[in-house]
């Protein structure tokens, strides 16, 4: 059933030699081997991502974000400010690493942006403390069990308000209701 969802995962930095591509590819599979066909990516390393065609027609988001200063990266707050409507009435989850928070203090902070946005955001996520030692050489977790857990988890909300909202949208545009 999960596979007739659109949905956008983000990335959160564009650092040279940044740990977000592993963590990524790592979601990618996991969403793969959990049904998601329909996955697109927005990248702010890629200048040629459509980023509003891809936000406009997800029907929910997965921004992956790393801690960069006790806050979260630059490059992701301008892919969140160059949208608006097309974050609106859309669940979103955060898969979030870091040191020692995990990136936990990056999620606290888009919690309050993804509000102003009117983005329903999950409150639970998937987060690696100390992201660069649960991962191995080869990109695959050392041990996958809670991550994988936490995830699944993270789904199944993430399908539950996806397709809530999707139904509340064709019924009422959201946009009428702003009004």
């Amino acid at each position: 059933m999960s596979n007739n969802l659109h949905l956008a995962v983000i990335y959160g930095s564009d650092r040279e030699g940044r740990f977000c591509d592993t963590v990524v590819n790592w979601l990618a599979g996991q969403l793969e081997r959990s049904g998601y066909k329909r996955m697109r990516f927005i990248d702010p390393a890629d200048k040629a991502t459509d980023t509003h065609t891809i936000l406009d027609a997800a029907d929910a988001f997965i921004v992956v974000t790393p801690e960069y200063n006790h806050g979260y990266p630059a490059p992701l707050k301008a892919i969140i400010d160059s949208a608006k409507a097309e974050w609106q009435a859309k669940p979103l989850g955060f898969v979030s690493y870091g040191g020692v928070s995990g990136g936990a203090r990056a999620v606290e902070q888009l919690l309050q942006v993804f509000a102003e946005l009117h983005t329903v955001t999950l409150r639970d996520s998937v987060s690696f403390i100390n992201a660069w030692e649960q991962f191995d050489d080869s990109g695959c977790l050392r041990e996958p069990a809670r991550a994988e857990r936490s995830l699944a988890r993270m789904l199944a909300h993430l399908r539950w308000w996806a397709l809530a909202l999707r139904k509340a949208r064709e019924e009422t545009p959201y946009e009428e209701i702003l009004a």
